[in-house]
C-alpha cells in the first residue's frame, strides 16, 4: 500500500516525459509545414517567401529563449549580384544594381559563458519557382524544398530546444543560412563576417537533407577526418545501434560545412540521400520520414554530449576528394543512391525520356560495368562516364536481385538534362 504513490508519481513523471518528447516531435513536424508551405513559394534567395521563413525562425529563437546573434536582431543580411562567370567569386556588398540580391541568414545564441563556441547550421533557401539547379522540365512551379533544406532547419530547431538546458561546457550558435542554392553564399559570408569570435568556434555541424530516412538506417556523415575524435566518438554516440553509417573524411562538401571547414575549424555534416524528388517540386513534406528526424536529432545531441567536456577539439585538414572528380560529358539519366556501400553503382531513380529508360534499367539495379570499364563505386562509375561522348552507345551491365543483365545505353549530353 505504502508504495502505491510512489508508483504513480514514478508513471506520472514518465508518462510527463514522453509527453513532452512528443511534443518536440511534432515541433520538427510543425515548422517544416511552415517552411514547406506553398505560401513561400520555394524561399528562393531574397524572395518574399524567403524572408517569410526568416520570420519564422527568429520567432522560434525568441519564443525558446534564444539570443539574437545577427547584426539586427536575429538577422544578418547581405547583398551580393549573381555571378555571370561560373569560376567567379560572388562580390558581397550594398549592390546598387537591379541584379543585386539580399539575402539573411538566421541566428540565434545560448549563452553558457563559456570559451568556446558550437555552431549548429542548416539552409533554408530553395530554388523557389524552379531557378537555376532546378531538375523540373516544364511550367514553372513551386519548388517546396521539405527535404532540401527543411529538414535540416527542424531538426536545428529540435537540437537548440533540446541544448537549453544541456551540454553547457560550450556555447551554442544556431544559423539558418540563407544562399545555399546559390554557392553557399550565406556561410561564406558569416565566416568573412563573423557575429562572433571565430577562433572560439570549436567545431560545426551542418544537416542538409536529413528527412528521408530509409528503412535501412543509412545516415551519411561527411567531415570524420576533420578532427582526430570524430570516428570515435560517433561509434559511441550510436550506443544503441540506431543507424548505419556512410563516413566520409572530406570537409569539403557541397554543403555549408565546407565554409567553417576552410576556416580550420573541425567539421560534421548529415545526410539522408539523394532520392528521385531531389530539386523537384515533388520534394514535399507528406514523403518525409519524421520519426528518422527525431532519432537524427537525437543521435546529434549524443555527439555533443561525448564531447562536452573535452575542450577544444583538435582540427585535421582532409584530402579534398572534389579535386580528382572525373568530369564527364554525358549522363545516363538517374539518380544514385550515394549511400549504397556495395559494388557498383546502385540506380535510386531514373528519369523520363533518359538513357537509363530507354535502355530498360530500373531503380535497384546496380551498374558493374560501362562498356570495358569496371564499377565498383561511385568515383569509378564518374570515371567510367568521362570515358563518353554525346552519343556514343556502349553496353551497360547491372547486377539484377543477383543476375547479370546487359543492355544497350546510347548517351545524351549531360547538358541536356538542365533542359
Amino acid at each position: 500500500m505504502c508504495n502505491k504513490p510512489v508508483f504513480v508519481i514514478l508513471f506520472l513523471t514518465i508518462l510527463c516525459a514522453c509527453k513532452t518528447e512528443r511534443l518536440i516531435e511534432n515541433r520538427i513536424k510543425e515548422d517544416i509545414e511552415v517552411l514547406a508551405d506553398d505560401k513561400l513559394e520555394g524561399r528562393a534567395t531574397g524572395s518574399q517567401g524567403e524572408i517569410l521563413a526568416a520570420a519564422h525562425i527568429a520567432n522560434r529563437f525568441k519564443a525558446l529563449g534564444i539570443l539574437p546573434k545577427g547584426t539586427n536582431e536575429y538577422i544578418q543580411p547581405f547583398t551580393f549580384t549573381p555571378k555571370t562567370d561560373p569560376h567567379a567569386e560572388v562580390a558581397y556588398g550594398e549592390g546598387n544594381s537591379e541584379t543585386a540580391i539580399t539575402g539573411r541568414n538566421v541566428i540565434g545564441f545560448i549563452d553558457n559563458n563559456a570559451e568556446n563556441t558550437i555552431v549548429i547550421g542548416a539552409h533554408y533557401d530553395h530554388l523557389g519557382m524552379g531557378q537555376e539547379g532546378s531538375l523540373h522540365r516544364g511550367e514553372p512551379m513551386i519548388h517546396n524544398g521539405a527535404d532540401d533544406n527543411a529538414s535540416g532547419v527542424a531538426v536545428m530547431l529540435h537540437l537548440a530546444d533540446k541544448l537549453l538546458e544541456g551540454n553547457t561546457n560550450n556555447n551554442y550558435l544556431f544559423i539558418a543560412f540563407s544562399g545555399e542554392e546559390m554557392g553557399l553564399l550565406g556561410s561564406n559570408y558569416f565566416v568573412k563576417n563573423p557575429t562572433i569570435d571565430l577562433e572560439k568556434v570549436n567545431y560545426m555541424i551542418n544537416m542538409d537533407m536529413v528527412g528521408r530516412l530509409k528503412k535501412n538506417k543509412m545516415l551519411a556523415i561527411y567531415g570524420t577526418g576533420t578532427s582526430p575524435i570524430w570516428q570515435k566518438t560517433i561509434e559511441k554516440a550510436n550506443n544503441e545501434h540506431v543507424f548505419d553509417f556512410k563516413l566520409n573524411t572530406s570537409g569539403v562538401g557541397p554543403s555549408d560545412h565546407t565554409s567553417f571547414y576552410l576556416q580550420d575549424i573541425p567539421v560534421l555534416h548529415m545526410f539522408t540521400g539523394q532520392h528521385v524528388d531531389y530539386h523537384k517540386p515533388s520534394d514535399d513534406l507528406e514523403k518525409l520520414n519524421y520519426e528518422g528526424m527525431l532519432q537524427i536529432s537525437n543521435f546529434i545531441f549524443r555527439i555533443i554530449s561525448e564531447v562536452d567536456s573535452q575542450g577544444k577539439l583538435e582540427f585535421t585538414k582532409t584530402v579534398n576528394e572534389s579535386d580528382d572528380t572525373p568530369r564527364f560529358k554525358v549522363t545516363l539519366g538517374v539518380i544514385p543512391d550515394y549511400l549504397f556501400d556495395g559494388k557498383g553503382m546502385r540506380i535510386d531513380g531514373i528519369s523520363e525520356n533518359r538513357p537509363a529508360q530507354k535502355a530498360g534499367l530500373q531503380k535497384g539495379d546496380v551498374v558493374v560495368q560501362l562498356g570495358a570499364h569496371e564499377v565498383t563505386d561511385m568515383k569509378s562509375y564518374m570515371r567510367a562516364l568521362s570515358k563518353f561522348e554525346n552519343g556514343n552507345t556502349t553496353t551497360v551491365k547491372v547486377n539484377r536481385n543477383g543476375e547479370i543483365v546487359e543492355a544497350e545505353v546510347t548517351f545524351f549530353d549531360k547538358k541536356k538534362e538542365k533542359k
